[in-house]
């Protein structure tokens, strides 16, 4: 993983997953994505995004993003097939962007220096990037708010 935690995406591309994140919601429960693409000592890009409900159709059944163990082959085939790797994950919850219990207990990747981006209130528009949470994996369930 690299040092920096950069993470930078084009402007159509975030546009799109926020817009594609508060559909996914129905205002009615979280969603989230993998983001796919590069990594190095500058920081991460992300070139791809796989939404959680298109790798497991029951994500969100409870309310809150919960992924089956399953839903993780087809992703790591899919990195494996395109040369990509998970870079970042993303997700929204009805409110504020801080990370609950289970945030902090469940990481997606649990790999220290993995990067967590929360987006409040369904990521209904507009989205302001200083309202976002945005959080650094330590390990041993530690994370850095960033």
């Amino acid at each position: 993983m690299p040092r920096d935690a950069n993470l930078s995406i084009s402007r159509p591309l975030w546009q799109a997953l926020l817009g594609e994140l508060h559909r996914r919601t129905g205002e009615r429960h979280e969603s989230g994505a993998f983001l796919l693409g590069h990594a190095d000592e500058q920081g991460r890009r992300v070139d791809q995004i796989v939404y959680y409900d298109d790798l497991d159709p029951h994500a969100y059944r409870t309310g809150v993003v919960v992924m089956h163990a399953a839903s993780f082959g087809p992703l790591w085939e899919l990195c494996r097939s395109s040369g990509l790797s998970v870079v970042a994950d993303i997700h929204v919850h009805p409110k504020g962007a801080w990370q609950s219990l289970a945030d902090r207990d469940n990481p997606m990747i649990a790999l220290s220096g993995h990067l967590a981006l929360i987006v409040p209130f369904f990521a209904r528009p507009p989205v302001r990037l200083e309202s976002l949470g945005f959080f650094e994996y330590r390990g041993s369930h530690r994370w850095l708010d960033l």
